[in-house]
């Protein structure tokens, strides 16, 4: 389950990225360790994310979480690059990976099955695109609940 506090984080963290000319793709707050750990996962749009990206977002945003105190408690931030494995949300990641193996989750079954894997072909307004040895499927996206990046192949 997703922290509370975490679509707080994302409204905060967005600008701070954009600012830096980095993305924000993921957060996550683990209140299960002492200190928590808030995880940051950030993109560079424009090349591979590097340590220096992850350094500057790191001091940017920490000044910024200090400033509005939504954390009362110390804490440890992490700020990552997600790497390749990963869920597939933005039409931006549907364009990046057309070719690659992914996995298809669906709920509920779709023609007697929830889980598609293929190569992605594309991705538009309603239909997921994917190509199995050959024939195309089409999953629709209501259907859908994650597209993954199949690290299997």
């Amino acid at each position: 389950m997703t922290h509370p506090l975490v679509p707080q984080i994302i409204e905060l963290a967005t600008p701070v990225a954009e600012e830096l000319g980095l993305e924000v793709v993921g957060v996550v707050f683990h209140t299960n360790q002492n200190p928590p750990v808030l995880r940051l996962d950030i993109r560079n749009p424009q090349q591979d994310t590097g340590l220096d990206d992850c350094e500057r977002m790191s001091r940017a945003f920490e000044a910024t979480l200090d400033a509005v105190e939504i954390i009362p408690d110390a804490y440890v931030l992490e700020v990552s690059s997600p790497g390749i494995s990963r869920q597939l949300t933005s039409d931006r990641e549907f364009i990046s990976f057309k070719g690659f193996p992914v996995i298809v989750q669906t709920a509920p079954f779709y023609e007697g099955q929830q889980q598609w894997i293929g190569q992605l072909i594309r991705r538009d307004e309603t239909t997921v695109y994917l190509n199995q040895k050959g024939r195309v499927v089409q999953i629709p996206r209501s259907l859908i609940t994650r597209v993954d990046l199949d690290e299997r192949r």
